[in-house]
């Protein structure tokens, strides 16, 4: 049997297992399982290593893709610069294990979020700053397009907090990408305390959230006549990335 899984906590809403479950069935790929690891704490990985030897690969999400990395062996070039992983690749060579991470966000976000974007997009606001919000950062760093994060706790010069965002910041950055789980089910009457009334029909709200599949978030930004996108295509996009990786990479 080969194993693969999902490391997170909790994994109520993930889509993962579903997903890589339906996609064995259609392509007739037999002797392939996909399971739901939901640890407390990352240190709980080694036990998840430990027992299931046939375990090839693991995707990663909320709240480890950071925390991962000190377990891992080798990073790809992509995710040593963003220093958050959301894919792991289980490669045995004798007795020995190594854990080689990449981020196939990067992939999913990049190619999601092109059809979208107008030549007034060349500002950004990164709702968060987790793990996933690097990667978007990354993204819009390669497409050219400036970009703040907006935290409830800022840290260095590139973070504001929510209280900075007035109407001159609003209307400069027509990008706003929710990379926090705010919204997500079952918790869905909640979105980022932005100020929405100074939106227009120039703003792309993006949020990396797929359920449900229109937030609080992104009606908001309807209601002043913003374009939106949720995480789906995203996230669909990032697991193929990911199956890739799995079957084909060292």
């Amino acid at each position: 049997m080969h194993l693969y899984g999902l490391i997170g906590y909790p994994l109520s809403h993930s889509f993962s297992q579903n997903y890589f479950r339906e996609k064995f069935k259609d392509e007739g790929i037999i002797n392939h399982d996909y399971l739901n690891f939901p640890i407390k704490d990352i240190s709980e990985i080694t036990d998840v290593l430990a027992n299931n030897p046939n375990l090839h690969g693991f995707n990663v999400t909320i709240p480890y893709k950071e925390q991962i990395i000190p377990f891992l062996d080798e990073l790809s070039p992509a995710a040593e610069k963003i220093a958050a992983v959301n894919t792991v690749k289980v490669i045995k060579n004798g007795s020995t294990t190594i854990l080689k991470g990449y981020n196939t966000d990067t992939y999913g976000f990049e190619q999601s979020l092109k059809p979208f974007l107008a030549k007034t997009h060349k500002n950004a606001l990164i709702l968060g700053t987790g793990g996933a919000s690097k990667a978007v950062a990354y993204v819009l760093g390669q497409l050219n397009i400036g970009y703040l994060f907006v935290s409830r706790k800022p840290k260095s010069g590139q973070q504001i907090s929510y209280i900075d965002l007035e109407r001159t910041i609003i209307e400069k950055h027509t990008l706003i990408i929710n990379t926090s789980p705010l919204g997500m089910f079952p918790k869905i009457d909640f979105c980022p305390d932005i100020p929405y009334r100074f939106l227009n029909e120039n703003h792309l709200l993006f949020d990396l959230i797929y359920n449900p599949e229109k937030t609080k978030f992104m009606k908001n930004g309807e209601s002043r006549n913003a374009k939106t996108a949720n995480g789906y295509n995203m996230l669909a996009l990032q697991a193929e990335k990911a199956w890739e990786i799995f079957t084909t990479l060292r």
